[in-house]
């Protein structure tokens, strides 16, 4: 084992209108050839941008490089420092001695290009094969890394593809070259835990074949666990701790580091509040990790709020000659249940499974094609516009994805407001103005982010915007569609605990969708499970997570990140 890439003393910055501004301080690190190192912290702590400064891809009109050195010897002997090659000699680097998988595969991949032919252009343009070679050897690792029906995925272009179909093929670009360091950034963040569990297998086993060195870039201290050999943790653009995995896992010394891995909802019982980093890092002393206990069994109340009685949704697949449907997807297929008024019903399950498509079909944004919704003892499927539009006051939905829920033209108290203009809520301007700072603060933001625009925000504070959005109506039931998922564990703790505060105060009803099992435990009174469009397994959630009747709910369960270290 030999030194594969050393990081000495590095230090990037930006230049920006009102100077300059460090993004990574004194960043020194060691990956030697067949070791996985992960790099562990929250979003804003220089991981990405330190992994990206590897291959020089950070922009050149505002990345500097004041001090430092990166060092990469692909072989052993020779050493090339990075920062100081030339265009030419980074061409080379790329893809073919140092790959990279990034993490959203579908902004990396080209829409207008198939997957085989994206793959196979790095065979082409690092080690000059023909078409057909190129094509045979993709198709091979298609297989190798467990493609469904290889030859077929080759011709198909990304939208065709799951999100986890996606992610392996960017796996496959990433090594069909055989680099000796491959970098994954966030690779299996807002995958199911079966597919990342999955992906994560892969990509130690490929390691392994291949004997590459890995730098893997997460948040998720339950991940490192899984697959890496050394962590290193980084805050506010410094490594602050770094160590085996084992021994840091189990012994972290910086208040940091217990931060994020007190954070984790799979340490508690439902209705305790999570600690988030801040509260470690306050602190005068370390504070010790709680015991975990059992959650007091919850009691329904007696008052149904929503009914579904065989609800159905299909949606139009091939056409034949004629243009006529002749298949159709059951993304919804005869799923019946019951909402109690004051309880959190989780509905957990893989991508795919229907759980966005059944929480919009409560709302009527996806026309049911089956069955009833019946809220407060009314089918909302008999509603006309006028009646539909005026019970969606009571009715909200928190989105996935925050940053595309918000209109990037408005500011936030405009965006928020604007809910208030169309209900007719309050009768003038200012009382409007004046319930959007309140709903501001209430989701622990400040009157001045008013006149802020969504771009201006992190991801945790435009959930926090979403979520004030949602709730400017005061509804009685909302839908949050894995409202958490893509947040680091310390934002996510902060959002959690948000929603449990204000659905104390406002009393409302939830159906929290995720595909995390152990968020869903923490927060929910029930949990559904759905599987292919179907409710397969319902029960409380002590019930559901710690004795699953169901060999699917006991497969997402075994693919969690062990968070007992």
């Amino acid at each position: 084992m030999y030194p594969l890439l050393e990081i000495d003393k590095l230090h990037i910055a930006f230049e920006t209108e009102r100077g300059q501004t460090s993004a990574v301080q004194d960043v020194s690190l060691l990956l030697n050839a067949g070791e996985t190192l992960a790099i562990v912290g929250e979003s804003g702590s220089g991981k990405s941008v330190t992994a990206l400064s590897l291959l020089q891809l950070l922009s050149a009109k505002t990345a500097r490089y004041p001090a430092g050195h990166i060092w990469f010897s692909p072989d052993g002997a020779a050493r090339t420092d990075l920062l100081k090659a030339s265009q030419q000699e980074l061409q080379q680097v790329r893809g073919r001695s140092i790959a990279m998988i990034f993490q959203e595969p579908m902004t990396s991949l080209n829409p207008v290009f198939t997957c085989g032919s994206q793959v196979a252009e790095a065979l082409r343009t690092h080690e000059r094969m023909d078409t057909r070679t190129a094509k045979q050897r993709t198709i091979a690792l298609f297989e190798r890394v467990q493609l469904p029906d290889p030859s077929a995925i080759y011709d198909r272009y990304p939208h065709q593809l799951s999100g986890g179909q996606k992610q392996r093929v960017m796996i496959a670009m990433a090594t069909i070259c055989r680099p000796s360091l491959l970098i994954c950034d966030e690779p299996t963040t807002a995958l199911d835990v079966t597919v990342q569990k999955s992906i994560l297998q892969l990509i130690r086993q490929l390691q392994q074949e291949q004997q590459m060195g890995v730098i893997f870039i997460t948040h998720d201290l339950g991940i490192v666990a899984e697959i890496a050999d050394r962590v290193a943790v980084m805050y506010k653009g410094q490594i602050v701790e770094e160590g085996a995995v084992d021994t840091l896992l189990q012994h972290p010394q910086h208040p940091y580091t217990k931060g994020l891995l007190a954070c984790r909802p799979a340490l508690y019982p439902k209705g305790v509040r999570l600690p988030v980093v801040a509260d470690f890092l306050e602190a005068e002393r370390p504070q010790p990790r709680p015991a975990i206990i059992e959650a007091p069994p919850s009691h329904p109340p007696q008052n149904r709020l929503l009914e579904v009685d065989q609800l159905e949704v299909l949606f139009p697949g091939k056409r034949n000659f004629f243009g006529h449907t002749n298949t159709y997807t059951r993304a919804v297929d005869g799923v019946s249940f019951e909402v109690w008024e004051g309880e959190t019903l989780g509905l957990v399950g893989e991508s795919g499974c229907g759980k966005t498509t059944l929480g919009r079909a409560l709302l009527r944004l996806v026309e049911p094609t089956g069955g009833t919704i019946r809220f407060r003892g009314q089918d909302i499927r008999q509603y006309d516009d006028r009646t539909l539009r005026a019970a969606r006051k009571d009715i909200q939905l928190i989105f996935q994805d925050p940053y595309s829920a918000l209109n990037p033209s408005l500011t936030v108290g405009e965006a928020i407001n604007e809910t208030l203009e169309v209900h007719g809520l309050l009768a003038t301007r200012r009382e409007r103005k004046d319930r959007v700072v309140e709903l501001l603060e209430k989701v622990n933001l400040r009157a001045e982010h008013y006149q802020r625009y969504p771009h201006e925000f992190s991801g945790g504070q435009r959930q926090r915007i979403v979520i004030a959005r949602a709730l400017a109506l005061e509804p009685s039931f909302v839908v949050c569609d894995e409202s958490v998922s893509a947040l680091d564990v310390s934002v996510q703790a902060q959002v959690l605990n948000l929603l449990n505060d204000l659905k104390a105060e406002f009393k409302f009803t939830v159906i929290f969708i995720s595909h995390d099992l152990s968020v869903v435990h923490y927060i929910s009174d029930r949990i559904m499970v759905m599987q292919k469009g179907k409710i397969i397994e319902t029960g409380s959630a002590e019930q559901v997570y710690h004795h699953p009747r169901e060999e699917y709910t006991r497969q997402l369960i075994a693919s969690i990140p062990r968070s007992g270290f």
